[in-house]
Order: structure tokens, then sequence, then C-alpha cells
């Protein structure tokens, strides 16, 4: 009898150690739920939470349960006691007022009503001069959420003795848009396959898929779009819409709802029509018998998400119509079941035109006000597609009568892709917090994500994914934190970028002071380097062909000028830079005339954007007194140094967490180095051919020829 007890022992005692050793690989992203190791912190929340009333009426409430229960387990090295009515001598309460009526004793009746279904309180009182501490919303899934930012705190180390916590999202459509593909391969992803596994469902449900719904609960998001915007129609066939619904039914707990890319050319494909034109009554048909359709799979189907008339998709341009025309034709299918229908802005027409930048705002200005209101038109942040930096889309404050919804990149396309550590967080915060002084002073651009500038009921923001089978999930640890972030500005579009990173590093990895300082350091830093790195000083789309992995700066003559990178950069003998002030395609007379003259006069337009807007002699002097070609080398020489910093200080964490996530970090962070040096010495040399001039004391020689960077054609680049 005492052989089994004792195999028992050291079958324990080995799965212990090995997940000390060997089991942080990152699949528990930021809920690592790390033991805490101060023993006066451990009986302070043990104190507070070893009996919890928790009402078992609903799956929201049973992962409620087990969530504590693993936290606890984790990082208190405890197990709660449950009870499901009894609150004598419990200390942790949560429910809603219509699981325990007296809660309106402690909590207001209006401060309730304001919360809606997703906000939570979460607040440290007394019930029978007893202390206790509450969460309640109106919801269950509101319970959700708060239970998540309690175990935040402790897994963050604060105290929860006197907490006064009201949160109410500002976002109601908080998703991510899957850029995957029904074969499994993911556009532009680039931490393995899609974590769809179409071929299984709807027999299998993979655990992944469990744990991917949790890791979006805990930071609030609560929508996905489970394919790519270059659609198939497919997805919308009988057989598809099970897969779907069997994710739908997985995801629900979670307050997760799936959306779905909708081909517009789908009444052909997949409908026998002769037309997709949206005024066709038949085609108006085809769609309610479609929506009516989707809704008997999924009950709460959120909605389309739409690519149309760009790069290739279908769209009611090729029937002479508008976009409005187009999205109001699944707007007016989805409305009786309450969907919505996400409808992006990155359209562009056949011909090249004088300036991409414009083609949006050209497209859609005029439409405003013209939308269903069940419709949100998806706007990406910057007027190009995703560059390391790009000033704000002109589109956000041009469409006050439409309800505007941000686009994100989360995976990071032009930005390293999968290797470089780029904390996108910065560049969220640098769009989010600009002000286009639509209506005066103040009004930023999460105002007009939020809804609150023009009082729209609608609002939302997208976040491109970076999620794959890779185990880690994103392919580089630190991807994980763009994702983080992502959640939470979409819940709260004001909060700041160094809180959110502090938070997800002690989440993910450590309370060390030291790890902790310096890995933000660098964190908040990467953005800033990347920019330095690959387009400094306004320049933009300058990676090579297709892949857009690496430096392209002399990609020219393809079949769409506006597909090229000379197009954009404009280098010449006489200067560098695209002109889109009045002089040239007047681009910026698509903003607000506060933006139109701080941009115009080169004494006030942010350096950060001077190429982007202006173009100048090679003997320009910049504020630093530099010419222009010896600041843009010495700022292509600082990206450089910023990432072999960053690499430095990385280096003195050794020992500091589990050698598994050190050493896969320290790996990418040597690539980024290799790649940064790249990038620089690439375009120095092509820019040197129109400056003439020499690289300025400082500026490391590159080690290759220019002919050299250019014969560099890298095979099978995942993403693509």
């Amino acid at each position: 009898m005492k052989r089994p007890s004792f195999f028992l022992f050291v079958l324990v005692s080995f799965c212990l150690l090995y997940d000390t050793l060997y089991g942080k690989d990152g699949y528990n992203l930021w809920l690592q739920y790390a033991k805490i190791e101060s023993p006066e912190l451990v009986d302070a929340y043990r104190k507070n939470t070893h009996k919890i009333t928790l009402p078992q009426n609903s799956s929201t409430t049973n992962i409620i349960k087990n969530e504590l229960t693993k936290a606890f387990k984790g990082m208190l090295l405890t197990s709660p006691e449950f009870s499901e009515k009894n609150i004598e001598n419990h200390n942790l309460v949560i429910g809603t007022r219509d699981n325990f009526p007296w809660l309106i004793e402690l909590v207001d009746k209006k401060q309730l009503d304001s919360l809606g279904q997703e906000g939570f309180i979460i607040k440290s009182t007394f019930f029978k001069d007893q202390p206790i501490t509450v969460i309640t919303g109106n919801s269950d899934l509101a319970l959700l959420y708060g239970t998540f930012e309690f175990l935040k705190l402790i897994q963050t180390h604060k105290s929860i003795s006197d907490l006064n916590i009201t949160s109410i999202p500002k976002t109601k459509i908080r998703v991510l848009n899957h850029w995957d593909n029904l074969d499994r391969s993911v556009e532009r992803g680039y931490a393995g396959s899609s974590i769809w596994n179409w071929h299984l469902l709807p027999d299998h449900i993979d655990q992944q898929y469990l744990d991917y719904a949790r890791a979006n609960a805990s930071i609030g998001i609560n929508g996905t779009v489970l394919t790519n915007v270059n659609a198939n129609a497919l997805v919308l066939t009988p057989s598809y819409l099970k897969k779907a619904a069997a994710l739908a039914e997985v995801f629900r707990p979670y307050g997760i709802k799936v959306y779905l890319t909708a081909r517009f050319s789908a009444p052909i494909e997949i409908g026998n029509l002769k037309t997709a034109d949206p005024l066709d009554k038949n085609v108006q048909k085809w769609w309610k018998e479609k929506a009516e359709e989707i809704y008997s799979y999924i009950p709460n189907f959120g909605g389309f998400l739409v690519k149309a008339d760009s790069e290739g998709q279908p769209g009611p341009h090729n029937y002479g119509r508008t976009q409005a025309d187009g999205a109001n034709l699944l707007a007016q299918a989805l409305k009786p079941f309450g969907g919505i229908v996400m409808w992006r802005a990155f359209v562009y027409s056949e011909d090249t035109p004088d300036d991409r930048a414009k083609q949006a705002y050209n497209e859609f200005k005029p439409l405003d006000g013209k939308f269903d209101n069940n419709v949100l038109v998806q706007v990406k942040n910057g007027p190009i597609d995703f560059q390391p930096r790009e000033p704000v889309h002109p589109l956000f404050g041009a469409m006050p009568q439409t309800p505007l919804m941000m686009e994100f990149q989360i995976t990071q396309e032009y930005l390293g892709q999968g290797t470089h550590l780029v904390y996108l967080s910065k560049l969220y915060e640098e769009i989010l917090s600009t002000d286009i002084n639509a209506k005066g002073p103040g009004s930023t651009v999460a105002k007009i994500i939020d809804g609150s500038l023009e009082n729209h009921p609608l609002s939302g923001m997208a976040g491109v994914s970076n999620i794959g089978t890779a185990r880690n999930w994103t392919g580089n640890h630190f991807g994980q934190a763009n994702w983080y972030a992502f959640g939470k500005l979409a819940w709260n579009p004001y909060e700041k970028s160094e809180k959110i990173a502090k938070d997800w590093i002690e989440m993910t990895f450590s309370s060390d002071p030291q790890f902790i300082n310096t890995s933000l350091d660098i964190m908040m830093e990467s953005h800033e380097a990347v920019v330095n790195y690959m387009t400094p000083l306004g320049l933009h789309h300058i990676m090579d062909w297709n892949h857009h992995y690496g430096p392209g700066p002399w990609v020219t003559d393809k079949h769409r000028d506006d597909w090229t990178s000379t197009y954009y950069h404009q280098a010449g003998a006489d200067g560098i830079g695209f002109d889109r002030t009045s002089s040239g395609s007047n681009a910026l007379s698509q903003y607000s005339s506060t933006i139109q003259n701080q941009f115009t006069n080169l004494k006030t337009c942010p350096e950060k954007y001077l190429l982007w807007f202006h173009h100048l002699p090679w003997s320009y002097q910049m504020q630093s007194g530099k010419t222009l070609w010896e600041e843009l080398a010495f700022r292509y020489q600082k990206g450089v140094d910023q990432t072999t910093q960053a690499l430095q200080q990385w280096s003195t964490l050794e020992g500091k967490i589990d050698d598994e996530r050190y050493k896969h970090i320290l790996s990418f962070l040597k690539i980024q180095e290799k790649e940064a040096k790249w990038w620089k010495n690439a375009c120095l040399l092509y820019f040197q051919q129109f400056s003439k001039s020499p690289l300025p004391q400082g500026v490391d020689d590159p080690k290759k020829t220019l002919e050299d960077y250019k014969k560099y054609n890298p095979q099978f680049v995942p993403g693509i």
C-alpha cells in the first residue's frame, strides 16, 4: 500500500518541479497566477478571500468559481470556500442585486443603474458590522469582468482592504479581427497557423478555444471576427455556420460574440444569383434570408465585418453604388436580430491616385449621415496602412453624423513582424490622445471612438489579431503585451500605456523591482526605436515588396505606383518627402484648420511627421541645427543604438525569470539588433545616392554595398 502512495508523491513532486523549471512557456499569458512569496501579503489576501459567496446559477458564474479557485491555488496555495447563499462570516461576495437584493443597501441604485450590462463595482464595505468586499454589476458577465479586475489587484500585489472601484467600458464593441483563412493560413500572421481547426469543428472543441475566450474576457474583449477580411464566401454556408456556431457556444459564457466577414459577391458565389448589386431586390432578399439562417445557428451572432472595393475585393463600386449602399444592404438584413455591420474604410480606386492618403476621406466624407444606425465605419489609425508611425486618419472628426470605429493592428506587419519587440500601446495612445480639434480644443480621437464627442450610442474598437498556434500564442512573448494593451484601451481609451505595461509585466513575468523597471524601460522606448531604424522623420511605406519584411526604399515600377516605395518617399537630388501641403497633393486640407496651420508651417510641424507632409532639400536645417541628411542618418543610428541598449538591458535580467522565456526573448532581441542594422544600412545607402553627402561622424559605416542589400530576397516569409 505504501508503494503507490510513494509513487504518487514522487509523481506530484516531479510535476511541480517540471512546472517550476520548464512550465513557463508563455501559454498562460498574463494569467500566470504565480505564487506570492511575501508571507504578509499572503496572510492579508487569505484573510479577505477565504470564504466566498457566489451564486452558482449560470455557466458564467461557474467560470468565476473556477477562476478564483485556480488563482488562489496558484497565488495563495489555498482553496477558497464557496457558498451560494450563506454570507455569515464570508468576506467576499460576488453577485447581482437579483441574487442579493440587500446589495442596494451597500451600493446606490443609481450607481448600479449607470453600470449597464458590463460595468462593475468592487467595494470594501460592511454588512451587519462584518467587513466584506463586494463585486457586483447587473449581469453575470459584469461579475466576471469584476472578478478578473479583482484578481489583477492581487497579481500586482495591491491592497484589497479599502477598495472603491467603478469600471464601465467606454466603447460598446471591442473585437479582435482574425485575418485567418479557412485553410488555417493567417494573412499577416507571425505566430503559426490559425487556432481555428475548421476540419475538426464542430465535433471537437480544442482546449485552446476555452483558454482564448478566458484571456479575452480577462481584458474586456467582447467579440471576435473569426475570418479574414479578404473573405471566403464558404464561411456563410451551412457546413461552416455549424462550425462557427460551435465556437459561439464556447465563447458565449465569456461574453464574446462571434462575427463573420461577408464577401460582397456571396450572392453570386454561393447564392446562384447573377448580380450582387445592393439595390437589386433579389440580392436584398438573399441577404435577409442569409441573416435569418445565420441567427438560426448562432442566436447571439454579432454581425458582419466587410472589406469592399479594396485590393481586389468586390464591392458596391462594381455596380456603380456607394459604400453606404453596400453597408446598408447588410445592415437592413441584420437589424431585426440586433446585428451590426463594421464596414471598413480601407478602400481605394482601381487607378493610382495623386495621393493614396486622401482616398478614404474622399470616398466616405460625402456619405456622412447616410449609413444606417447599426453601421460602424471602421477606420485604420492612419491614412496609409499600419505604418510604424502615421498621423491620425483625417476621417476622424470629418464624419460627425457617423459612428467611427478604430482599427489598430496588433500583429506587427510593418514592425518587424514576429521577432521585434515593439510595445504598440505607445502608438495606440499617441493616436487616441491626438486632438483633431473637430469641435474646438479637446476633441481627441478617443472621444470620437467612445462616441462621446457626437453622442453616438454605437461605438467600438477593433484590433487585427496577432494570435496563432505558437505555444506562447503570439510568437514573441512581448507580443502578448500588445494583445493585452489593446483590450485595456478598448475598454478605456484614456488609459496610460505605462500603467498598462507595468501591470502586464507583473502579471506575466515577475514582481521583482529590477525586472519590472528594466522591462518597462525597454517597452516604453521600443516603439520610438523601431520608428527610428525603419521610418524616421515621417518616412513611410519603404518596406520591401509583397512580404513587407525588411527595407526596400528602392521598390519602384510595379503595376500600381502606390504599392511602391518611391511613390511615398520621392527621394531625388532635390530632397526627400511627400508634399501634402497646398503646393502638393493638398491632403492637409482634409484636416481641421488648426492642424492644417500647424503642419503647413515648417516651424511648427512636428518633426516626427515632417517628411509625411513636406518635400524638403537635403540641406534643410533641422531643429537640432543639423541638415536634414545628417538628422536622418543620426535617427537611423539612434534606432540601432536603442535596440542594442534594449539587448544589453535584457541581458542584466538573467535569473530573474525562468530560463526558457529569458533565452527566447534574448534570441529575438539579437535578431532585432541585427535587422535594425540591416534597415539602417540599406536605407542610408539608398538615400545617400541622392544626398551626395558622406555619413556624418558617429554614424556607423555599412559593412555591405547597396547592391548586396538589394539582392537579398528572403523566401517563405510567414504571413504573406
